[in-house]
């Protein structure tokens, strides 16, 4: 069934020149599409404006120009978030922490997967001592061969649901839930923790103010482009509250 945007018929060319840039995606295809269907909104809307240019990226970078402003935040904002999340702001933070990778893959029962996972974690929970011998037995991480171990990590070396589950949790215990990230289900075992130093507001407002600012857009775009979407005449694929990638 062929995808048309307010007219407009994809055709395989569009596809065939999207499709590399999405072969990380859990589904490439749907991911390429999607893309490609917002482009065409974008462009469409560039039109409409009086936008639209010879170059479509400088089209496109034109109607987010005008369509798509946040304001900078100040000081206090930044402050306000600095005092609220103190642990982003910690440098020398490390974790001890080994895990048991359950891997999801393309064609795999999740359901299955997860009844397996949680039941060793139920035994683990009753024997920690079986943890790496677990992990020889079930992970699908090249750290299986260690007993699950992963050593030291610090902030920002792992995926965010792992980072958060580990230093969130207490030293020297398995977390008692499965943790849940795109790699597919850990079964979590932390061991030390150092706490690190908090670095000083004023050395790093300028960072907290462009983290502040780039969240604020990316916000702003998402909902930029539901309001287009919603606004379009859409057949052949259905995007409405799909994860609608940022268009750069």
């Amino acid at each position: 069934m062929p995808v048309i945007v307010n007219d407009y018929e994809l055709t395989d060319a569009d596809m065939e020149q999207e499709l590399p840039a999405h072969q990380d995606a859990a589904d490439a295809m749907k991911s390429a599409m999607t893309a490609l269907v917002l482009r065409r909104v974008l462009l469409d809307e560039a039109q409409h404006l009086g936008l639209r240019l010879e170059d479509d990226d400088a089209s496109v970078d034109a109607l987010l120009q005008q369509e798509v402003k946040v304001p900078t935040p100040g000081r206090d904002e930044c402050l306000r978030q600095y005092q609220a999340y103190p642990d982003r702001f910690k440098v020398g933070e490390l974790a001890e922490a080994s895990h048991i990778l359950f891997q999801v893959t393309p064609g795999v029962d999740l359901d299955a997967l997860r009844k397996h996972a949680s039941v060793v974690l139920a035994d683990l929970l009753e024997n920690p001592a079986m943890f790496a011998e677990c992990a020889k037995a079930n992970s699908n991480c090249p750290s299986s061969e260690v007993g699950g171990s992963l050593g030291q990590i610090t902030r920002g070396a792992t995926v965010p649901e792992f980072e958060q589950a580990v230093f969130a949790a207490e030293p020297g215990r398995i977390i008692p839930k499965l943790v849940e990230t795109r790699f597919g289900l850990h079964i979590i075992l932390v061991g030390r923790k150092m706490d690190g130093n908090l670095l000083p507001f004023d050395d790093i407002e300028s960072n907290i103010a462009k983290a502040m600012h780039q969240a604020s857009h990316d916000h702003a775009m998402r909902q930029y482009l539901q309001l287009l979407v919603g606004r379009a005449k859409i057949s052949g694929i259905d995007i409405q509250g799909a994860d609608t990638p940022l268009v750069q």
